[in-house]
């Protein structure tokens, strides 16, 4: 029966949220000024995204896994290892593998979202993913430009 599938898919955007809100804290204390003030307001949407979907399970009777919460603790630690053409420093190059990462996690919960509107409607609130989803879209959207700057930053001709 699919449903058995829910359970695992679930937890690995659990762990997808997880390492999210870790990445957008992380990008956040690395820059200021407008991208800075965004991705605090990401942070705090991601968190709240986490938490909606900790209810969800929590309501569905389904446990987080602890083991794949801790595995998005240690990919966000391992991501801080890639190198950025700095020795020890942060650099344009960070900024925009960063925004990429967000970007693209965002375009993955944006489709989660739809993907649960599966899930029959008395289990999960079909209205309410519809509304996560459209939220993921702006997210994603607000971003983007940021993430355009940080590649014209990182990848143009040197200054």
């Amino acid at each position: 029966m699919p449903a058995r599938y829910l359970p695992i898919y679930l937890n690995d955007h659990l762990a997808a949220l997880t390492l999210g809100v870790l990445v957008a804290q992380r990008v956040r204390a690395a820059n200021g000024g407008e991208l800075g003030e965004l991705l605090e307001w990401l942070h705090g949407q991601l968190e709240e995204d986490r938490q909606w979907l900790l209810a969800l399970m929590r309501r569905l009777g389904i446990a987080p896994s602890a083991a794949k919460v801790a595995g998005a603790h240690v990919a966000e630690r391992l991501g801080r290892l890639k190198p950025n053409g700095h020795v020890t420093s942060y650099s344009p190059l960070s900024r925009l593998v960063e925004l990429d990462a967000l970007a693209a996690s965002l375009a993955a919960k944006a489709a989660f979202w739809g993907s649960l509107q599966q899930v029959p409607e008395e289990r999960i609130d079909a209205q309410e993913l519809e509304r996560l989803g459209e939220r993921a879209r702006e997210q994603r959207e607000r971003l983007e430009p940021h993430r355009v700057a940080a590649a014209a930053t990182a990848l143009g001709p040197d200054r």
